[in-house]
């Protein structure tokens, strides 16, 4: 049995330390990383010796990183904890926006705020300060009123949240599932239990037994699952509500046995883009990154009708076929005139097997369908549910488990 060769390490192996408390952020960031690896990590270090950081940081990868997507991750964690001197106070600007004083001189990149999450979550240690003789200085954080319970968070607007609230409802979110029900297909299979006679392998069960009739065959209907089709609003109005939203769609696109064929998702603002490769992107913060820097119409106007005849014209024999479900998350405010919404809205209700639009307007209990896009639009969706938290996300995959579920569209629809 081999023996593993012992560490000469030092009385107080403060390098060791860090190099623990690393993997422990690398962890919580999502890396699957064990005692294993830091024991090799540990060992690697030792042998290939501290001298430059270059080399430090490729050693480290090699330990830690397995999959491409755990890449981005890793740079971020390593750059706040091991080369930015001001690393505390970064992730701080990040975290605590309200907090005045360090502001971040760009905006953060993709897993930035997942790496200062990480290691700002529930850690006590000392951390080495970069420079000998500097001042230790202590920086306590109370969050105690920042972080709500979770039934309370299920309930409260995503416009309405704190950075940590928004962090700890997208791991919420990433937990939600949305089941659906296979649909029935035309084509058959052999089943003992079928509910029709199958003549053609019965009369192949003949001629094997020299056209003596021995047993009957049975055939029973396949299942098949359908698509979804995601058209996400990201105007200025929309902006935080299709953020969480996507967050959601990330986690249904790369659920393994969700029961969904594929998961096709489209942003419009005043165009229309297809970012259904950026969700096949395992880590959520570096897919929503490359879907932002691809639709350049993030937080700008609104054109509704535009975008869905864009939709209808160039994506809806593609992608809405076998039974697709389009789920179409928006808040009506159409400043498009020069198209007509209500025949797109019709095009797309015909097309689909099922029409569930997300408004988060649906939030006020004094709603009306006063807006001439919404007064469009609602007469041609199965179903109108709100969509501005995180139950009426939890709610949407029980609608979708009832096909005779409308939401408030009947109540609304009484007032046109």
């Amino acid at each position: 049995m081999a023996e593993h060769i012992p560490l000469d390490l030092p009385e107080n192996p403060r390098l060791t330390h860090n190099i623990t408390h690393f993997a422990r952020a690398l962890r919580k960031a999502g890396l699957p990383i064990g005692t294993g690896r830091v024991i090799d990590a540990i060992r690697a270090v030792q042998a290939a010796g501290f001298t430059e950081k270059r080399d430090f940081y490729w050693v480290l990868h090699a330990c830690f990183v397995s999959r491409p997507e755990q890449a981005r991750v890793f740079a971020q964690v390593f750059r706040l904890y091991w080369r930015d001197p001001r690393y505390m106070e970064h992730m701080m600007a990040m975290m605590l926006p309200a907090v005045r004083g360090v502001q971040e001189e760009r905006a953060a990149q993709a897993a930035e705020k997942r790496a200062a999450e990480a290691l700002l979550d529930g850690v006590d240690h000392e951390i080495d300060a970069p420079e000998a003789g500097e001042e230790e200085t202590q920086i306590e954080i109370d969050a105690s009123m920042t972080i709500s319970r979770e039934e309370r968070l299920k309930t409260l607007d995503f416009e309405q949240m704190s950075t940590a609230e928004v962090a700890e409802a997208k791991r919420m979110i990433a937990r939600l599932k949305l089941p659906v029900k296979p649909l029935r297909s035309r084509r058959t299979r052999s089943s003992l239990a079928g509910h029709a006679l199958d003549w053609r392998r019965t009369m192949r069960g003949t001629l094997r037994h020299g056209g003596e009739l021995r047993a009957l065959s049975l055939k029973t209907h396949r299942t098949r699952w359908p698509n979804l089709v995601v058209l996400c609003d990201i105007s200025g109005s929309m902006s935080q509500y299709s953020r969480m939203v996507l967050h959601f769609l990330h986690a249904v696109a790369n659920e393994k046995g969700a029961g969904w064929a594929r998961v096709h998702a489209f942003t419009f603002g005043t165009r229309l883009t297809n970012i259904t490769r950026h969700l096949a992107t395992r880590d959520v913060d570096q897919a929503l990154a490359a879907a932002g820097a691809e639709a350049q119409d993030w937080e700008g106007g609104t054109r509704i009708a535009a975008s869905l005849r864009a939709f209808n014209r160039d994506w809806t024999r593609r992608v809405m076929g076998q039974g697709a479900v389009v789920l179409l998350i928006t808040d009506g405010l159409d400043r498009d005139t020069d198209h007509d919404l209500s025949r797109e809205m019709e095009r797309l209700h015909l097309s689909s097997r099922r029409l569930i639009w997300l408004n988060p307007l649906l939030r006020w209990d004094g709603f009306t369908p006063k807006a001439e896009g919404i007064r469009a639009m609602l007469p041609h969706v199965d179903a109108f549910r709100a969509g501005h938290n995180i139950q009426s996300l939890e709610e949407l995959g029980r609608a979708l488990s009832d096909a005779g579920d409308s939401g408030e569209k009947d109540r609304l629809a009484a007032m046109l």
